[in-house]
């Protein structure tokens, strides 16, 4: 299918090493989006929680990086005057968006963590139990909107901190465009140097995946001191999850970087018609996507493997049954906790079993 002519279509190595980066990347990727559909099916209720979005940015990144190796095989040999300008740059960047903003997302959570109160951990039961009853008469008296709560799901809960990663990744997918169209402006007759703009472009983010991955090394560390004062086998488990992270992202990252920063190869989509040495350009190229990107999203999937608990509709129409007898019931001194706490309780806390986890 290949044409392997020397200086047009790419040398045997780094074919062989572009379609094994593909496979990888498609392994991944359909692993990333098989259990996100298993999360939704248990748990449909919740919305967008945060580990449905971490599958989803992951598979969508890999994917993304599928087609853009695939393409890559293509242009060379069909000599896709575009591909060498704002086509191949656009997709070479975006799937490194996703990635990039997965663990900026990571990092708001551990940052979170880290800032909170230690008395935020623990709510006052009795607080707990009047926001119950509160919500209990708002359900009563609306059955319409809880209805309608049940054929579209609620949104998860954006914070102020992940307000910020979805500004910082807005502002990087802008950048990103605007690069872009002046590459393609750059094509016609004009002073316009694309390869200077893509490579603006390549070293500025290669900054921000360098500060991305010690950032998360940094916090990374102090939860694992703040988790080892934690006598649990729950909270050694999590302890070594977060240093294993720690360690994966500060040494991806920076081999990432590095290569991005010091090589070409993020920009080897511009330079496929120039003589390469491919051996050299293939280690290069598993460095920084194999190692850069896919063993960071393999390990985070591995890491969030574990199915939240589920939560089917029955379990919500116990819920709901229960709290409308307590308002039925005149004795209230006959139960210390009456079934619609004790439901209400046990639902809690299935709900924030994965918020629990700092992963």
């Amino acid at each position: 299918m290949f044409e392997l002519r020397e200086g047009y279509c790419l040398p045997k190595v780094l074919v062989g090493v572009n379609v094994g980066l593909a496979l990888v990347d498609a392994i991944v990727a359909a692993l990333a989006f098989y259990q996100l559909i298993r999360i939704h099916s248990r748990n449909s209720q919740l919305g967008w929680t945060r580990q449905k979005v971490f599958h989803l940015l992951i598979g969508s990144s890999n994917m993304g990086c599928v087609i853009y190796f695939v393409l890559t095989l293509f242009a060379a040999c069909k000599g896709w005057k575009c591909w060498s300008n704002s086509c191949g740059f656009s997709l070479m960047a975006l799937p490194k968006i996703l990635f990039f903003a997965a663990f900026l997302l990571l990092l708001s959570f551990w940052v979170d963590l880290c800032h909170q109160a230690d008395d935020e951990d623990e709510e006052d039961e009795g607080s707990f139990h009047e926001a119950l009853l509160e919500k209990t008469f708002s359900n009563v008296n609306s059955l319409d909107t809880e209805s309608h709560r049940r054929c579209f799901p609620r949104i998860v809960h954006v914070g102020s901190r992940q307000k910020i990663v979805i500004l910082v990744t807005v502002l990087v997918f802008i950048i990103m465009i605007t690069c872009a169209v002046i590459i393609w402006i750059g094509m016609g007759k004009n002073a316009i140097d694309s390869a200077v703009v893509a490579r603006v472009y390549v070293d500025l983010f290669a900054i921000l995946t360098l500060l991305l991955g010690g950032a998360l090394a940094c916090y990374g560390l102090l939860l694992c001191l703040r988790m080892r004062k934690v006598r649990s086998e729950r909270a050694l488990s999590e302890m070594w999850k977060v240093a294993g992270l720690a360690v994966v992202s500060i040494l991806c990252f920076a081999s990432s970087a590095l290569v991005a920063l010091l090589t070409n190869i993020p920009m080897l989509y511009h330079c496929y018609q120039q003589p390469v040495n491919g051996v050299y350009t293939a280690l290069l190229l598993i460095l920084y996507y194999f190692v850069g990107s896919s063993i960071p999203s393999a390990y985070v999937l591995w890491v969030i493997k574990e199915l939240p608990p589920s939560i089917t509709a029955n379990t919500r129409q116990r819920l709901e049954d229960s709290t409308t007898l307590t308002f039925i019931s005149d004795d209230s001194n006959a139960l210390p906790h009456p079934p619609s706490w004790t439901a209400a309780m046990s639902l809690r806390n299935q709900v924030q079993v994965s918020r629990a986890s700092p992963i």
